[in-house]
């Protein structure tokens, strides 16, 4: 399995041939780094909570129309896409098939936040082996600790390093994919993981600097 990041949370893994995006946000489309057709040939998009910096609305329109891809998302996302006329795949928990991809939906909290409502927010276990917290250190996800790759947000304005690196820490997994850093200045996102790596390092876990679009992993 290769998973590569395009910036924030945007994912894109690929097995067997085929590619599933997480989160196409506008933080990766924002600055024109990233376009929306360089996921001319993804087969499933998954969303994994509607706020703007995972959903950029424009851009997934431009991405389905490309692709033609399935869209997996919650009840309260797929509300919102179908006022777009965009059908949606509802998972709310457990189980599903996506190609080559198992996908256990996982519904977790979204990080308190200043804002009004938190969104219905899923995180989403990936072949068994990738845990994509999305926003959440919810414990729902707890049960999975251990995992191999744990896919975690290390900026933002609900968290500390302290708290990521603590709860990173508890999940205990193999290897780290740090997302939700797309605000952060190239210098600035340069010393937080060498942070990161060197305090990741000292209890045996890898840290995968993934800085620059398309940057990835082969698992």
């Amino acid at each position: 399995m290769k998973i590569a990041k395009y910036i924030h949370s945007c994912l894109l893994f690929e097995e067997e041939g085929e590619k599933l995006l997480f989160d196409p946000g506008t933080h990766t489309f924002v600055e024109g780094l990233v376009k929306p057709d360089a996921f001319r040939d993804v087969s499933t998009v998954v969303i994994t909570h509607g706020h703007p910096d995972h959903l950029d609305l424009n851009a997934l329109k431009q991405i389905l129309a490309l692709s033609g891809a399935v869209v997996i998302a919650n009840g309260e996302v797929a509300d919102t896409l179908g006022k777009e006329d965009i059908d949606v795949t509802v998972v709310e928990e457990g189980e599903h098939a996506a190609g080559p991809f198992r996908l256990r939906a996982i519904p977790t909290p979204h990080e308190p936040i200043l804002a009004p409502s938190l969104p219905r927010h899923t995180a989403f276990l990936v072949n068994e082996r990738v845990l994509n917290c999305a926003d959440s250190f919810g414990e729902p996800l707890l049960a999975h600790a251990g995992v191999d790759v744990l896919i975690v947000p290390v900026m933002a304005p609900f968290l500390t390093e302290v708290g990521a690196f603590d709860f990173a820490r508890r999940m205990r997994p193999r290897q780290v994919i740090p997302v939700h850093d797309g605000y952060s200045k190239p210098f600035f996102l340069k010393l937080r993981y060498d942070n990161y790596e060197k305090q990741f390092g000292q209890i045996g876990v890898r840290f995968h600097r993934l800085a620059e679009p398309g940057d990835g992993v082969t698992l």
